[in-house]
C-alpha cells in the first residue's frame, strides 16, 4: 500500500478538480464521445483536434495531450507527430494509447515515429505491451488475450524492460493494472469486468491519465504516482458502477455518474495501491 498522504490518489483528484486541466486529444473516432464524457465527469477539460493546421495552436493552450492510434490515416498520423513534438519540445505531459499495435504495420510505424518524442506514460493492454516489448509479432486487433498468471507475469516483465527502454512510465490495464518506470511498480486491485466490454474505457482511461499528469505539475507527484492515482480512480469508479447494473448498456451512464460523485475521501482509493521494488 503506499501510505504517504500528499501521494494519495485522493489528493490527486482533489488537484485535478481544482485545476480542471485542458487535455488535448488525438483518438479514433470510436472513442472521442467516451473520451470526451469520460474527462467531463472526472473534471478535466477535453479538447479533440486532429487538423494540422491548428496542432501548435492547440498545443500551445493545452496542459497535456493523449494520442490514441486507435483509427489511422497518413494524415492523422502527421498530426500525431506534430502534437507529440510539440508536446516533448515545451516539456508538457502526454500519453501514448498504443491500440492494437500488433495488427499492422502502419501502426508499427506510428508507434516506431512517436516513441520518438519520449512519452511521459505508455498506457497500453498486455498485448499491446508485449508487443512494443518485442516479445509479441501480431496481436488480434485491441483485445488484452489471455490475463492469466503466467501471461500477467510476463507482461509484466515486458512492461519493466519497456519502461527502462523508452525511459517513461508503463501503464499496464487489464484484470490487474500494472504501472512501472522500470525501477518501482504500483499493483492496483479493482475495476469490474464489464470495464472490458464497453468499447473505449481503455481509451478514456489515457486521456484521464494524461489529465492527472497535468494536475501533477506542481510537484506534488512523479509521473509514476500520478498515473497510478488515475487508474485507482478508475478502477474504484468501474467497481461502484458495476454494483447495481445488469449489463454493458446500463454500466456506461452508471460509470460517468460514479466517475462524478467519488469522494476523495474515500479510503479505498489508497487501499487499491501496492508499491513494490523492481528486482
Amino acid at each position: 500500500m503506499m501510505t504517504s498522504p500528499s501521494h494519495s490518489p485522493g489528493n490527486a483528484l482533489r488537484r485535478l478538480r481544482q485545476t480542471t486541466p485542458l487535455v488535448h486529444n488525438i483518438t479514433n473516432h470510436v472513442a472521442m464521445t467516451p473520451t470526451a464524457n469520460t474527462l467531463l465527469a472526472i473534471g478535466a477539460s477535453p479538447l479533440m483536434a486532429h487538423a494540422q493546421q491548428e496542432i501548435q495552436e492547440i498545443s500551445a493552450i493545452s496542459a497535456a495531450l493523449s494520442i490514441n492510434i486507435g483509427t489511422l490515416s497518413p494524415s492523422w498520423i502527421e498530426a500525431m507527430q506534430l502534437a507529440a513534438m510539440c508536446a516533448h519540445r515545451d516539456g508538457k505531459p502526454w500519453v501514448l494509447d498504443p491500440v492494437g499495435i500488433g495488427a499492422s504495420s502502419l501502426r508499427q510505424y506510428a508507434c516506431r515515429a512517436l516513441l520518438e518524442y519520449r512519452p511521459s506514460v505508455i498506457r497500453a493492454n498486455a498485448s499491446e505491451v508485449l508487443a512494443l516489448a518485442g516479445e509479441m509479432n501480431q496481436g488480434r486487433g485491441v483485445d488484452s488475450g489471455d490475463d492469466g498468471e503466467d501471461a500477467l507475469e510476463r507482461a509484466s516483465r515486458a512492461a519493466v524492460a519497456l519502461a527502462r527502454t523508452q525511459n517513461c512510465v508503463v501503464a499496464m490495464t487489464g484484470h490487474v493494472d500494472v504501472v512501472t518506470d522500470g525501477q518501482r511498480q504500483i499493483t492496483i486491485q479493482g475495476g469490474h469486468a464489464l470495464m472490458g466490454r464497453v468499447t473505449a474505457m481503455g481509451c478514456a482511461l489515457s486521456s484521464v491519465v494524461a489529465a492527472f499528469l497535468a494536475a501533477s505539475l506542481d510537484g506534488h507527484d512523479d509521473t509514476l504516482q500520478a498515473t497510478a492515482a488515475a487508474l485507482a480512480c478508475y478502477a474504484e469508479a468501474g467497481e461502484t458502477a458495476g454494483q447495481s447494473v445488469e449489463g454493458p448498456g446500463s454500466f456506461v451512464p452508471r460509470f460517468l455518474d460514479a466517475l462524478y460523485t467519488l469522494d476523495a475521501d474515500s479510503t479505498l482509493l489508497a487501499s487499491r495501491l501496492e508499491l513494490t521494488d523492481v528486482t
